[in-house]
C-alpha cells in the first residue's frame, strides 16, 4: 500500500463533474490498494440497545422489537462451517450491550484469534476504556464507532449515542491506543443541512481514523423518522468519492443499504472509491431483529459480493485489513 498525501478538501462535487469525480476517486483508489477490494464477514451478535437513537429501530423505546443474543456455541459453528473462503476479516456488531460484550464477545475474539486467521473488528457502540482494552488485549484490532453527523448540535437534535464530545473521546482514546478505528456518518438525516455535511466530511477528515464511511438514510417504520425521505444515493456517492480524495489510505465501504436507494448503488460506490464490501453472516432466522433501518434489509451474499466487486472492475483482496493496517504501519515507522 503506497503511503499518499491527502488531497484537497475542497472538493464539492457538482452535477457537471459528478463522473469525474468518481472516477477520480477510483484511480486513487487503484494507485493505493491496486484494484483490490477487502471482504468482511459481519455477525450480528444482540439487538439489545441502551440507546434511543432516533434513526435506529433498535432504540430502546422500540417495545414491540423481539430482542436476542446469538449463543458461543452457535457463532463458533457458523464461523467455523458457514464463512466463505473470500472472507479474510470478520465484524463483530452488537447494539450497546454490555452483557453481550462479556458473556459473548470476548470469548468469541478468544475463539477466533486462536483458531483462525480471520482479522477481528467489532462494532459495538461507547464504551468505558477498560472494555476497549479488554477487546484489544482478547486480538480485536478494528474499532468502527460511527458519529453520524458531524455537527454537534445536530447530533443531539437526532439524539446520537450519549453526546457528541464522548463519542469524539471514544474514537481519540481508541487510536492513542492502538487500535485503527473507523468512523462514519448518515446522508439524509432528519434536519441535516448542506453545511452539516461538509463539517462532517472535513472532522471524519481530521479524526486519526483508519476507515470512513457513509450511509444513505432509511427511515424505520419504528423510529420517531418514520416516513422521512430516504437519503439521496448520488450524494452518498459524491461523499465517498470525496473521502477517498482527502485520505487516500481510508478504508471505505460500500454499504448494502446503497441498493436501496437506487440501482446498482453497491457497484458503483466501489467505483467512486470504496474499498470494502461485507457478506452478512447473521442467522437468517434472526437478520430481520437487527433493525438498523428497517426490516425490509438488503442483503450482501457471496454470489452479490462477487458480482458487485466483478462489475466495478475490481479483484478481491487476499490480505486482511488487520495485516494491511499492520503493514502500513510499520512500513511508516520506517
Amino acid at each position: 500500500m503506497t503511503s499518499l498525501a491527502p488531497a484537497s478538501a475542497g472538493l464539492a462535487p457538482t452535477y457537471s463533474n459528478r463522473e469525474q469525480l468518481h472516477a477520480q476517486a477510483g484511480a486513487v483508489r487503484n494507485q493505493v490498494f491496486g484494484k483490490k477490494v477487502y471482504v468482511r464477514g459481519v455477525v450480528e451478535v444482540s439487538n439489545f440497545c441502551r440507546e434511543n437513537c432516533n434513526y435506529c429501530g433498535m432504540r430502546r423505546d422500540n417495545k414491540s422489537l423481539h430482542r436476542y443474543r446469538l449463543s458461543l456455541d452457535s457463532l463458533r459453528d457458523t464461523i467455523l462451517k458457514e464463512i466463505p473462503d473470500i472472507v479474510t476479516d470478520l465484524n463483530i456488531q452488537t447494539g450497546e450491550d454490555t452483557v453481550a460484550i462479556r458473556e459473548v464477545v470476548l470469548p468469541l475474539i478468544d475463539f477466533l484469534r486462536k483458531e483462525t486467521n480471520l482479522g477481528i473488528s467489532v462494532c459495538l457502540g461507547t464504551h468505558t476504556p477498560k472494555i476497549y482494552d479488554e477487546l484489544k488485549q482478547a486480538g480485536a484490532s478494528y474499532y468502527i464507532i460511527k458519529l453520524e453527523t458531524g455537527n454537534r448540535d445536530h447530533y443531539a437534535e437526532v439524539n446520537a449515542p450519549g453526546t457528541f464530545d464522548e463519542r469524539l473521546e471514544a474514537i481519540q482514546y481508541l487510536a492513542r491506543t492502538g487500535w485503527a478505528v473507523s468512523s462514519g456518518f448518515i446522508l439524509g438525516l432528519p434536519g441535516q443541512t448542506e453545511a452539516h455535511i461538509e463539517e462532517t466530511l472535513e472532522l471524519l477528515g481530521d479524526l486519526p481514523l483508519a476507515g470512513s464511511s457513509v450511509s444513505p438514510f432509511i427511515s424505520g417504520e419504528q423510529t420517531p423518522f418514520a416516513g422521512s425521505p430516504a437519503g439521496d444515493l448520488e450524494l452518498t456517492l459524491d461523499c465517498i468519492a470525496r473521502m477517498r480524495l482527502r485520505n487516500p489510505s481510508y478504508i471505505i465501504p460500500a454499504v448494502s443499504a446503497l441498493n436501496l436507494v437506487g440501482r446498482d448503488g453497491y457497484a458503483r460506490a466501489l467505483k467512486a472509491g470504496a474499498n470494502l464490501a461485507t457478506i452478512n453472516l447473521t442467522p437468517s432466522a434472526n437478520r430481520s431483529d437487527y433493525v438498523l433501518y428497517k426490516r425490509g434489509r438488503f442483503i450482501m451474499h457471496e454470489d452479490r459480493v462477487k458480482r458487485a466487486v466483478e462489475a466495478a472492475d475490481c479483484t478481491i483482496s487476499t490480505k486482511s485489513i488487520a495485516r494491511t493496517w499492520a503493514d502500513f504501519h510499520t512500513a511508516a515507522r520506517f
